[in-house]
C-alpha cells in the first residue's frame, strides 16, 4: 500500500494531470471548432493570443508542476520500488512525461511558433491556417489522452 509522504505527491500527480487533460479536452472538443470556424485572419489572431495566454503563471504552474510530479513519481518509485502500483506509477509518469510535455514541445509549440510568425490577415496565414487547426488538433487529441491515462493509471496505483 502506497501511504504516508508517497501517497500524497501521487494524489498531486493525479490532480495535476487531470486538470491538464481537462485542460486539452476542451480545445479538442470546443475551442479549436469554434476557431476554426471563424475566418483564417479572426482564427489566427484569436489562436494567437490564446498561445500568449497560456503561457502565464496560472497554466504554467499545473502543466510543468504535474511534469515536476510526474518525474519525481517516477524517482521515489525506483527508490522506494513498491510491491504494489510500481508499473502504473512508471506508467503514469511515462505518459504524462513523454504523451504531454514532450509532445507539446515537439508538435505543439513549434506549429505554434509558425503561427506566431505569420500576420493574421496574410495570404500565407490563410493557407497555414486549416493545416494548423488540423495538425495541432491531432497532437493535442493525443496530449488530452495521454494525460487523463497518466491520471488514470495513477489512480489504479492506488487501489
Amino acid at each position: 500500500m502506497i501511504d504516508g509522504p508517497f501517497f500524497v505527491l501521487v494524489v498531486a500527480g493525479i490532480i495535476g494531470t487531470g486538470l491538464v487533460a481537462g485542460v486539452f479536452c476542451g480545445f479538442s472538443t470546443f475551442v479549436m471548432r469554434g476557431l476554426a470556424a471563424l475566418p483564417p485572419a479572426q482564427g489566427v489572431a484569436a489562436m494567437n493570443a490564446i498561445n500568449v495566454a497560456a503561457v502565464r503563471p496560472a497554466f504554467m504552474a499545473v502543466f510543468m508542476g504535474s511534469a515536476l510530479l510526474s518525474a519525481m513519481i517516477a524517482v521515489v518509485t525506483f527508490v522506494v520500488w513498491p510491491d504494489e502500483g510500481k508499473v502504473a506509477l512508471l506508467l503514469g509518469s511515462a505518459l504524462y512525461l513523454v504523451g504531454s510535455f514532450v509532445l507539446t514541445t515537439v508538435a505543439n509549440v513549434p506549429r505554434n511558433d509558425r503561427l506566431a510568425r505569420l500576420t493574421p490577415g496574410a495570404p500565407e496565414a490563410a493557407v497555414y491556417w486549416p493545416v494548423y487547426v488540423r495538425e495541432w488538433t491531432f497532437w493535442n487529441h493525443v496530449r488530452t489522452v495521454a494525460s487523463a491515462a497518466a491520471s488514470f493509471v495513477y489512480i489504479l496505483a492506488l487501489t
